[in-house]
This record gives C-alpha cells, sequence and structure tokens, in this order.
C-alpha cells in the first residue's frame, strides 16, 4: 500500500444520442507532505488501471454505441497482417466481416482461413476513381454495413539523396494516395450511409507511432501521411461529436507484419524488437472493450499518452470552442 494524493483532470464531451461521456485522469502522487486543501489517499498499485474512460451513469453507458457494438465491419488490408488479425478477431465474435485489398490470392486465402464467414471485394484505395463506385457497391451489398476499418497502408523507404526526383516522386505519390487519400474518401464517403444508422457507427483509422514520432528516417513520407491519419482521426471525431458516428484511432508500434517488403532486408521487423501481432491485438481488444477513441499497444502506449499529455488539453480546449457557426 502506497499513501499520497491524487490529482485528477477530466472534460465532458457530448457522445452519440445526446448522452455526456466523462474522461477522468488520474495522477497518483506519492509525498508524504500534502498540499493545502488535498485528501490524503491509499492506494494499492496492483488495482490501478491508467487511462481509462469512464461514462457518467449506467444508463448513459448503456445509450452509448460502443466500440464492438457494430454488426458489420469492413477492413481494408484485409489480406494479411493487421487487417487480417482484426479480420479474424470481429469473425470471433459473430461480427459480418467484409475485406478488400489489392492482391486477391491473398484474400481467399484469409477468407479460407476464416472458414468463409467473411466476403471479399478487391480495391485498391489509392485508385481514387474507383471508391465512388465502391462505396456504392459495397453499401447496395451489404445495407448493414456500420464499421469502416481504414487500415490499408504501404510504407516505402525513400531517400533524397538515393533516388532521382521522378522516382522518389512516383513513389511518394502513391504512397500519400493509398495511405491518405484512401482513407479519407473512404470514410467522408460512407459517412452518409454510416449517418444512417440509427444505432451507431464506428469509423476506425490506423495510423503508426511513427505518426507521433518520426523515427524512421528513411520512411518521410509513411511518417507524415501517419501524422496526417491522426490529427485527421481528431477532427473528424470532433465534428462528428454529438452524432451518432464515433472515430477511433489505432497507433501501432512496430508489429511483425509483412509492411517492410519494400525495404532490402524484407523481414527486418520481425525480430525481437517487433511486438507480435497477437500480443498487439491483445491491447487492442482490451482497449476496444474499454471504449477507447485512441489506441496504443506495447511500447506505443506510452508515445501516444506522452503526446496527449503534452498537447491534449490544448487540443481539448480548442475541441471545446468549435461547432456550426
Amino acid at each position: 500500500m502506497h499513501t499520497g494524493y491524487i490529482a485528477m483532470t477530466y472534460h465532458i464531451r457530448l457522445a452519440a444520442r445526446g448522452c455526456y461521456r466523462v474522461y477522468v485522469n488520474v495522477v497518483f502522487i506519492f509525498s508524504a507532505s500534502l498540499p493545502i486543501g488535498t485528501i490524503p489517499f491509499t492506494c494499492n498499485l496492483s488495482r490501478l488501471q491508467p487511462h481509462h474512460e469512464l461514462i457518467g451513469s449506467s444508463q448513459e453507458a448503456a445509450m452509448t454505441f460502443g466500440t464492438l457494438d457494430f454488426h458489420t465491419a469492413l477492413i481494408t488490408g484485409g489480406g494479411g497482417g493487421i487487417g487480417k488479425a482484426i479480420a479474424k478477431y470481429f469473425v470471433s465474435q459473430g461480427k459480418q466481416v467484409i475485406i478488400a485489398g489489392r492482391t486477391e490470392k491473398n484474400l481467399q486465402e484469409t477468407v479460407q482461413e476464416l472458414s468463409h464467414k467473411a466476403s471479399y471485394y478487391i480495391l485498391d484505395t489509392g485508385n481514387l476513381q474507383s471508391l465512388s463506385d465502391f462505396i456504392e457497391k459495397v453499401t447496395l451489398e451489404h445495407p448493414n454495413l456500420d464499421c469502416l476499418v481504414n487500415n490499408a497502408g504501404v510504407q516505402k523507404p525513400l531517400d533524397v539523396s538515393e533516388l532521382s526526383p521522378q522516382e522518389f516522386l512516383q513513389k511518394a505519390d502513391q504512397e500519400i494516395a493509398i495511405n491518405i487519400n484512401g482513407p479519407m474518401h473512404l470514410a467522408v464517403g460512407l459517412l452518409p450511409h454510416l449517418q444512417r444508422r440509427k444505432e451507431g457507427a464506428i469509423i476506425m483509422n490506423v495510423s503508426s507511432t511513427l505518426g507521433y514520432l518520426p523515427t524512421s528516417i528513411i520512411n518521410p513520407v509513411y511518417n507524415g501521411s501517419k501524422a496526417w491519419v491522426h490529427f485527421f482521426s481528431m477532427n473528424l471525431r470532433t465534428q462528428l461529436q454529438g452524432t451518432n458516428v464515433r472515430v477511433i484511432e489505432i497507433a501501432p508500434p512496430q508489429v511483425s507484419t509483412d509492411l517492410h517488403r519494400e525495404r532490402k532486408d524484407p523481414d527486418d521487423n520481425k525480430g525481437p524488437s517487433a511486438m507480435p501481432i497477437d500480443v498487439f491485438m491483445n491491447d487492442v481488444v482490451a482497449a476496444w472493450k474499454e471504449d477507447r477513441e485512441t489506441i496504443g499497444a506495447g511500447p506505443s502506449k506510452k508515445i501516444v499518452e506522452r503526446w496527449y499529455r503534452e498537447f491534449g488539453e490544448d487540443y481539448n480546449t480548442a475541441a471545446s470552442s468549435w461547432g456550426p457557426k
């Protein structure tokens, strides 16, 4: 047991159906001398769970659309890696799952692994001209679609000192199309359909810890694209507050997948420093069950929390004053 005092800050944000969700940040400060006006508090550290999001009452909890309350999910990049792992979990929870990706062979193998409990579409999210027709087709064939997982992405090693301007820009443009333009077009294009889902709907964007701290110098465009996903998710969430659509961001650390397939050593993210995908999913699932809106896993938890500790209050101030004029 440890003695000290609690420092607590909170903000209240309008959630679905006019309910209010209360977010509480609690810091336990160990000290023998307490500031004036504080109350001593004794705490068993083994029972403290950081970064919880609390809902003000059981009635509000029942009325709020939870992260896993959706019926049907569309997962881009669902033929492998994180997208495939997410599809497996959703299927295990009895959800209807649609996976989309560029390589039909990978999609077919994934559907087979899922015992044909998922369907698939061939889709290049970087081909913007095709997305409008795809949105029309998928919503017509799956009217219960109420969850979009923007997971598809590519990571290209780009060094301005090694590539010609033409080659650098060609690869960078493709990376931007897939990592930025595709998720934006899908989220905004599907929004009218999702807003018609009276019970609620979810937009889930996969960013990266590199969008918070760009330490992979060989990936300047990837880092920037994931920073865009992070900030887009924040702003979209604020613009949609009070509606039936919730916006979730997942910020993975280095995870053992095929993301580095274009590097000289395509397996350099599969060593001991990489997070095994099953361990990654354990953290993500736990956060889903807690209805967190920004999700780190393993080492990315600290980076995400550090960013919000530094800038979260500033953003909340801006968000609290935002609204239709």
